[in-house]
């Protein structure tokens, strides 16, 4: 080929649209992370799958193989469980007090972190200091104050005797994690609010809880969990069975039916089964909440 020809053949190639652009490159990790990260979600997965295959079995195969596949599946350990009556009030009951915990932890949450992110007083410093310590203060050891309290309030054995603590340890991981999202605030923003006429109530609820979403979903999802998977206060408040949440239905269930295993990790699957669903769902705003807490 001569050097027109040459010439002439590069001067002919198609070009490269200017809007594609090469795929990059796809960088993976060390074998020996996705290694780590394999067993450990077979660690954590395992024990779930056990209790929910495990329904689908019955007390003879469990008996005879407890790791096996259930040969035949038996379906009716979990119809069993969703025609009784005891289930399905232990979910109502659950249910009216992870909403309650959730809805009160984020207000209350929403004004006090408002206040300490946007306002300049003394012992604002003192005040975070203490909400933070909270993460520190286990429902376990404040357990039996705790009790005391509510049985002087008259509030033992019912919801609301569940309720307002949740609320209150839900508080410190609220308060940690919207207080960054309203000082990311620009000041600006509230300055142009005010010149237009809005007062600091009208900016909170037009301008502030609308730009901090994402983490109000966080602090909501993680209350609501919390909330549902509780299981140390309503065992001390609560002895009437027509109010048992989910966890103190689980084990009176597992005393009534002891010698039915099948049935009782039916029951437990169940009970789990909407906090699943409601973690999965929402697991990457919980992720993106806490990412901009982070950044905030």
């Amino acid at each position: 080929m001569t050097t027109d020809n040459l010439k002439t053949s590069l001067l002919v190639q198609p070009k490269r649209p200017s809007g594609m652009r090469r795929a990059p490159k796809v960088r993976w990790g060390s074998p020996g992370v996705y290694l780590i990260a394999i067993v450990l979600i077979t660690i954590c997965i395992t024990p779930v799958l056990y209790i929910v295959i495990g329904g689908f079995r019955t007390n003879a195969q469990i008996t005879l193989d407890p790791s096996g596949f259930p040969s035949p599946w038996e379906l009716g350990n979990y119809g069993d469980v969703l025609a009784s009556s005891e289930f399905w009030t232990a979910m109502v009951n659950s249910t009216i007090t992870a909403v309650g915990t959730t809805v009160g932890a984020v207000l209350l949450g929403l004004m006090a972190s408002y206040v300490i992110a946007r306002y300049n007083f003394g012992g604002r410093g003192v005040m975070y200091a203490v909400f933070a310590a909270g993460l520190m203060f286990p429902i376990t050891v404040a357990i039996t104050p705790l009790y005391l309290l509510i049985r002087n309030l008259g509030l033992v054995n019912s919801l609301a005797g569940i309720i307002l603590p949740q609320i209150a340890f839900a508080l410190p991981v609220t308060i940690i994690i919207l207080v960054p999202f309203l000082r990311a605030i620009p000041n600006e923003l509230e300055e142009a609010a005010a010149i237009d006429g809005a007062s600091r109530l009208g900016f909170f609820w037009r301008m502030v809880i609308p730009l901090s979403l994402p983490g109000v979903i966080t602090v909501g999802i993680l209350a609501f969990v919390g909330s549902w998977n509780g299981y140390m206060l309503p065992l001390f408040i609560l002895s009437d069975q027509s109010l048992f949440t989910l966890p103190l239905g689980v084990q009176n269930f597992a005393s009534q039916y002891s010698v039915n295993t099948a049935r009782v990790l039916a029951y437990t699957s169940l009970s789990m089964l909407p906090a699943l669903i409601f973690f999965s769902l929402f697991e990457r705003r919980i992720v993106g909440g806490l990412t901009g807490a982070v950044k905030g």
